[in-house]
C-alpha cells in the first residue's frame, strides 16, 4: 500500500494536469514524475487513483507528515471537481466501466484456478475500492454494469470468508465494514 508520501506526491504530480487529462478522451495518462525515494513507481494519473490515494489521505490527515498538505490538495481537487463537474462525472463513468473489467477478469481467473489466483487478492480488491469511489461521480451507469458489479458482488461473497481487516490498521476507519465489506476478509484458497 502506498505510504503518506507517496499519496500526496501522487495527487501533488497529479493536480497541474489534472484539467487537461480530464478533457482528454484517455482513461489512463502518464504523471511524468518520479515516487519519493523508496517507493514503488506512481500508477498512471486516473481519477480512480485520486480518489483512492485522496481517501487513504483523508485518514491519515492527522499524521504530520499530511497535516500541511491535506488540507491544500483537497481545496484543490474539490475546486477542479466544481469547476469541471460534468468532464469529471463522465471521466469517472468511463474508468468504471474500465475497472470493472479488470475486477471481473480477475474474479473469473480466481474462480477457474482459486489456488493460483487466491494470494493476489489483497492487491486486485483495490479495483473493487475504486469501482465503490468512482460510482459516488459516476451519475449515468449503463444498467448493465451496476448488475454486473451486483453479479459480482454476489459471486464475491460465495466465496468470500470474513476476517480481519486486510490494509494497514491506520486505515481501517476510512473504509468502514459495512461500505467496504470486501476488506474485511479473504478469499477461500480452494473451491
Amino acid at each position: 500500500m502506498a505510504s503518506i508520501e507517496s499519496d500526496i506526491g501522487y495527487v501533488r504530480a497529479a493536480l497541474p494536469i489534472l484539467k487537461d487529462y480530464l478533457f482528454s478522451n484517455e482513461i489512463y495518462w502518464s504523471l511524468g514524475v518520479a515516487p519519493p525515494p523508496g517507493e514503488l513507481a506512481y500508477p498512471q494519473l486516473t481519477l480512480g487513483g485520486i480518489l483512492l490515494a485522496h481517501a487513504r489521505l483523508q485518514v491519515r490527515r492527522s499524521d504530520p507528515r499530511a497535516v500541511e498538505e491535506y488540507p491544500l490538495l483537497e481545496a484543490e481537487l474539490e475546486k477542479i471537481q466544481l469547476q469541471i463537474r460534468v468532464s469529471w462525472e463522465k471521466k469517472c463513468e468511463r474508468e468504471f466501466g474500465a475497472r470493472l473489467k479488470l475486477w471481473r477478469d480477475y474474479l473469473e481467473e480466481y474462480r477457474s484456478q482459486p489456488e493460483n489466483h487466491s494470494d493476489r487478492y489483497a492487491y486486485e480488491v483495490t479495483r473493487r475500492v475504486m469501482l465503490d469511489l468512482l460510482q459516488l461521480f459516476a451519475r449515468d451507469l449503463p444498467t448493465a454494469e451496476i448488475k454486473l458489479l451486483q453479479g459480482l458482488d454476489q459471486l464475491l461473497h460465495a466465496v468470500f470468508i470474513p476476517g480481519k481487516f486486510i490494509w494497514e490498521p491506520d486505515l481501517k476507519d476510512g473504509f468502514p465494514k459495512p461500505r467496504f465489506w470486501y476488506l474485511y476478509g479473504d478469499l477461500q484458497q480452494t473451491s
